[in-house]
């Protein structure tokens, strides 16, 4: 997506710093109350979706907990487009360099709207599939979706890792550089992959 951008040799670095800081604070601002309110932690582990049961116990009215989720619904809307769009261009990417199967049919790029509507229709796709399975078994979909992040934080990791190793140097001159204060983010970055191997997967109590 970042050829779709003006100067994305600034303006991308800009955004995902934006986003993070954005996303910080607003997630902050969201998790305090909720956290305050929590009900019985047994019996909220027992729900598909625990949200709508916090919002419930808060304000003791079904109605209520339901226009509370609305947001979080438009939000989850909102978020899997943002998904759709950025896989799509991915797909698009590998198919342009010929790195899966039917690339001359993924790498098309539809002139009337100006997009890459096979690309973006083959995410589509995929993603209603992978969500099937929570209708199959939602101990599989967790499962699959858990390491799913995992291996996403991780792909994060490896080019920061190769960075911090190489010292650095390529950032020397760059048009976007934090300096210090990157190489702080960096290595917090880092952090949070190893945190994973010290987290057991449990399926009804046991590891």
């Amino acid at each position: 997506m970042c050829e779709e951008v003006r100067q994305p040799s600034t303006q991308v670095p800009k955004a995902l710093v934006a986003t993070i800081i954005l996303n910080a604070t607003a997630g902050f601002i969201y998790l305090v109350p909720l956290v305050y309110v929590l009900p019985d932690i047994a019996q909220l582990i027992t729900y598909a979706q625990p949200v709508p049961a916090i919002f419930a116990s808060a304000i003791g009215n079904e109605g209520g907990a339901f226009a509370l989720t609305i947001p979080l619904l438009v939000l989850g809307l909102i978020c899997g487009v943002g998904c759709t769009t950025a896989t799509s261009r991915c797909t698009w990417a590998f198919a342009r360099d010929g790195a899966i199967p039917g690339s001359q049919w993924w790498k098309q790029v539809n002139t009337t709207l100006g997009l890459p509507l096979n690309a973006m229709m083959l995410t589509m796709v995929v993603e209603i599939l992978l969500g099937c399975i929570y209708f199959g078994s939602t101990a599989a979909y967790n499962a699959f979706s858990g390491v799913g992040v995992i291996f996403l934080t991780v792909s994060y990791a490896i080019p920061i890792l190769a960075s911090l190793l190489a010292g650095r140097r390529h950032l020397k001159g760059a048009p976007f550089n934090m300096g210090v204060l990157g190489l702080v983010c960096n290595v917090i970055a880092l952090g949070k992959p190893l945190e994973f191997p010290s987290h057991g997967v449990y399926t009804n109590g046991s590891p």
